[in-house]
């Protein structure tokens, strides 16, 4: 398969913008005859200065063409406006439509394939780095239309009165050319460690911030706080070099660019002395260069907006062209029932096999529990099943249909899954459990929180169900937050309930009320739980016992103490600590397992 082409930024930019491109064009349109409105002052000030010369004392001549001077700035200034307001339009739409387009992309690839990014990464592309191409994106069009157009409409007006004298304004352009030559030679590779430093430290400052309890917990300020600095003082640094390498270069530059009369002065009154150029033709020469190279400069002056457009394109489309987790668009052969079932799956997680042929037998309105060590894969199964990664091999089914061949949104909505992290949004308590039933009632809210054992606690809170959560659900504890994403879960009412360490944070007079909850609220539903605290899962219809992603046994509790030393050590560990508030095993259970 031949390496597919990739696509300009240009047919990006028109895909974003959606029925709005159309606006772009206007705005070109109205840029160009933007440009011709500017020309003509310069026009009307050569013939002042001709009539000057010849004596034409008129003073209601000269009066008309000042009016008609100010007439044509008032033409271009409203073609202006009117270009710019459509390129405004045109691109928060492009940029409304990014930020669209990556947040549907983001529910459509792998959790794998997002998970190995900084959340911060992200935060910072889609916020930060989308919006800072708002003022390129808006001004680029229409002003650099324009300020391209004006100078190349003179010099093909120069080059009429005398081909010398329009060749003259480039002397001045070559030497800083040279400059600039200098310049980009020594800026090479700038702008690439500038973007990489930033990003760096744009995501160090994420998880500073994110870590800083436990940093004052701990005591770690200096040390911590230490990695932050040395990524801001490189983000400084790299912009400072960057600097002291280009300024030279850089002045010469924009010394010379713009100095047409340089070249303009004297071969123009060469030119004259030798009558190869009458004085009129000099002077509009003069005129008309003035204005020649100043609207290049500025439009040359976007070139650092426009390499970091096409940076910014690049981070972009980097995610959008990720693969989908491939799904049909509607249902071909629908599930006999909520069996899951596995067979042969094996997965690989950065490079390294993970599971290792798991098999497992899931019936409908049993409860079934997956046990194991720390790291051992158990949250990698629940992931799995609950589609957020795909299997490298083997097939998860679902009543008997591979889920790959179940739409990806009919699927999700067969499963409530409730993890040890899940995330509140900042919103009221009742409008996040509400989150889990689209059209959900206050009523059907409060009567999913009272049977998973929340409406007491909810009650209680400064403005019951009214009450705003915070950032994350900061302004709850970890356990009301738990209970509250266990209300939601349940009052999604799916055939699949999977509860990933979902009682961690819930301390055992609650669990014990969430659990015994459960049990009412999954009657004739599949019930898969993981979890640490074994006494949770000691009455359930089976449990898998994984180890170094392999199942090594199963069987009811009772089974697995006769059968199984691994679920034994395990069942002894627990029953030596389960009178104190956090055992080891607790500990474990609170780590974000990535296998």
């Amino acid at each position: 398969m031949g390496k597919k082409e990739k696509r300009s930024i240009l047919s990006w930019i028109f895909e974003f913008a959606g029925r709005k491109k159309s606006y772009f064009l206007g705005s070109v349109v109205l840029a160009i005859f933007g440009v011709a409105a500017s020309f003509v002052p310069y026009l009307i000030i050569a013939d002042i200065v001709k009539e000057l010369l010849s004596g034409n004392r008129e003073w209601d001549y000269y009066l008309k063409m000042v009016l008609l001077m100010g007439l044509f700035w008032l033409v271009r200034m409203t073609l202006h406006s009117f270009s710019t307001s459509l390129s405004h339009v045109a691109t928060f739409t492009v940029l409304g439509g990014i930020r669209t387009q990556l947040c549907k992309k983001l529910s459509k690839i792998p959790l794998g394939s997002v998970l190995d990014d900084n959340s911060g990464s992200y935060k910072n592309i889609i916020v930060e780095r989308v919006d800072s191409m708002e003022t390129t994106l808006a001004h680029i069009i229409p002003e650099f239309t324009a300020n391209i157009l004006l100078p190349v409409v003179m010099f093909i007006y120069i080059m009429t009165i005398d081909w010398r004298l329009g060749l003259a304004n480039f002397v001045g352009v070559v030497i800083g050319l040279i400059f600039m030559a200098v310049m980009m030679a020594k800026s090479k590779g700038g702008y690439e460690v500038s973007v990489e430093k930033t990003k760096k430290l744009n995501d160090t400052a994420v998880e500073y911030i994110n870590g800083i309890e436990v940093i004052k917990a701990f005591g770690k300020t200096g040390s911590s706080y230490e990695k932050f600095v040395v990524a801001a003082r490189e983000g400084a640094d790299v912009f400072i070099d960057w600097m002291r390498r280009c300024i030279w270069p850089q002045s010469g530059t924009m010394s010379f660019l713009p100095a047409t009369f340089l070249g303009v002065l004297p071969i123009g009154l060469l030119l004259v002395r030798n009558d190869l150029l009458t004085p009129e033709g000099f002077i509009t020469g003069i005129i008309l260069s003035a204005g020649l190279i100043t609207p290049l400069v500025v439009a040359f002056s976007y070139t650092d907006d426009l390499l970091k457009i096409g940076t910014i394109f690049g981070e972009v489309t980097e995610i959008l062209e990720r693969e989908d987790m491939v799904r049909p668009s509607e249902i071909v052969t629908k599930p006999k029932n909520a069996d899951i079932q596995l067979k042969d799956v094996r997965f690989t997680y950065k490079d390294k096999e993970v599971l290792h042929g798991i098999d497992m037998s899931i019936k409908q309105g049993e409860v079934t529990a997956i046990v194991g060590p720390s790291g051992s894969g158990k949250s990698t199964i629940a992931r799995l099943i609950d589609s957020l990664w795909d299997v490298d091999s083997g097939t998860i089914t679902y009543g008997d249909v591979n889920i790959k061949d179940l739409p990806l949104e009919y699927y999700m909505g067969q499963i409530a899954y409730v993890a040890q992290d899940n995330y509140l949004f900042d919103i009221s308590v009742m409008e996040n459990i509400r989150l889990g039933k689209k059209g959900a009632t206050d009523e059907d809210v409060i009567n999913a929180s009272k049977a998973s054992g929340c409406h007491d606690f909810i009650m209680g809170l400064e403005n019951g169900y009214d009450t705003i959560v915070g950032g994350a659900g900061g302004h709850l504890s970890g356990g009301e937050r738990q209970r509250i994403c266990i209300a939601r879960a349940m009052l999604k009412d799916a055939p699949i309930v999977i509860l990933d360490e979902a009682t961690a944070y819930t301390d055992p007079e609650n669990e014990a009320l969430v659990q015994s909850s459960v049990a009412k609220l999954v009657s004739g539903r599949t019930l898969i739980v993981i979890a640490h605290r074994l006494s949770t899962i000691s009455g359930v219809d089976k449990i898998y016992v994984i180890n170094d992603g392999n199942v090594v046994a199963s069987g009811t509790q009772e089974q697995l103490l006769k059968s199984c030393e691994l679920y034994k050590r395990m069942w002894e560990a627990h029953n030596s600590s389960k009178d104190e508030d956090v055992d080891a095993s607790d500990i474990s259970g609170l780590e974000v397992q990535n296998a």
